[in-house]
């Protein structure tokens, strides 16, 4: 599989991503939750939650770039997360990689993830996914399938099941937050709690 097979819609993109492996030297992560998110007001999928909503700025460039790069940001100023971008080249989508499962490279991962309990706290959250397989800033625009990039993706068989795959609302989300494009592996180790942003709006008040 390759990039192209993320050059589609952000939750069908989401969906090909859970199960795939993610390696980052020795270290590799099998993702078990991801998060969709859209494009800006012109786009197929106009989505208040995504950095992408404000248009091209210098930080959220690379979501209007082509599919299978690797998107990186700090959040609170302190966890580096990690999107996969989505979509046609131009059309602004990604996929934040919300946890994995540590499956090579333990040791390498502990010693980045000292705090971690247990092998399944090792990438439990996006933050600690990032920490665990060594992410930084200047991994931002990373080609995940290029075969000599030190960062690579790869792609599974597709969860057609539904059973193996649940779906619910975003983590943390002020705006759109009860929008259905969280997914996630029942059972599997390593995923994060569910908890929504106190200032979202209730669904039995307006917005």
């Amino acid at each position: 599989m390759s990039a192209e097979d993320l050059a589609v819609e952000p939750l069908l993109a989401a969906r090909r991503l859970l199960g795939a492996t993610l390696w980052s030297g020795e270290v590799a992560i099998r993702l078990v939750e991801v998060e969709a998110y859209g494009s800006d007001p012109s786009g197929p999928w106009p989505d208040p939650a995504a950095h992408s909503y404000p248009g091209p700025t210098a930080r959220n460039a690379i979501m209007f770039g082509p599919a299978g790069m690797l998107y990186v940001y700090l959040s609170y100023g302190m966890h580096t997360c990690m999107n996969v971008t989505t979509g046609a080249d131009g059309t602004a989508s990604a996929v934040l990689l919300r946890a994995g499962e540590v499956i090579a490279g333990h040791e390498q991962a502990r010693s980045r993830r000292p705090a971690a309990r247990t092998d399944a706290d090792l990438a439990r959250g996006p933050g600690n996914l990032g920490s665990a397989l060594g992410i930084t800033l200047t991994d931002y625009g990373t080609r995940l399938f290029d075969t000599a990039s030190p960062i690579r993706l790869e792609l599974g068989p597709e969860l057609t099941d539904p059973a193996a795959i649940a779906v619910g609302p975003r983590v943390g989300v002020r705006l759109a937050a009860d929008l259905p494009w969280r997914l996630w592996i029942p059972g599997a180790p390593g995923l994060s709690a569910y908890r929504r942003s106190p200032r979202a709006p209730r669904l039995d008040r307006p917005a």
